[in-house]
């Protein structure tokens, strides 16, 4: 479970939460997250509760290339990133991800 505690997203609606994420997921600034993180939460975001926003709003908020190793690589992941979405982050077949 993420931190809760600091949460500048706590006013919108789980809707919006939503495709702020989906917006964000496809404009990272390193094409390849922009990929992996445009794909998954594309196909997934519908199904995001409010738990779910918050932790990929809060990964958001961290350095691209400190991501990107943690995604492909498993290196280094932080505790509170940790745990089933990571996982299925880093279950990704990147051979198949299509661009937008």
């Amino acid at each position: 479970m993420t931190d809760l505690s600091y949460n500048p997203h706590k006013e919108i609606d789980l809707e919006n939460r939503r495709r702020r994420l989906l917006f964000r997921a496809w404009h990272r600034g390193i094409k390849e997250l922009d990929l992996i993180f445009g794909n998954f939460v594309e196909a997934n975001v519908q199904d995001f509760s409010e738990d779910d926003c918050a932790w990929f709003e809060s990964l958001f908020e961290e350095q691209d290339h400190e991501i990107l190793a943690w995604v492909t690589k498993g290196e280094n992941v932080p505790e509170k990133f940790q745990g089933e979405m990571m996982s299925r982050l880093q279950k990704l077949d990147f051979m198949v991800l299509k661009a937008r």
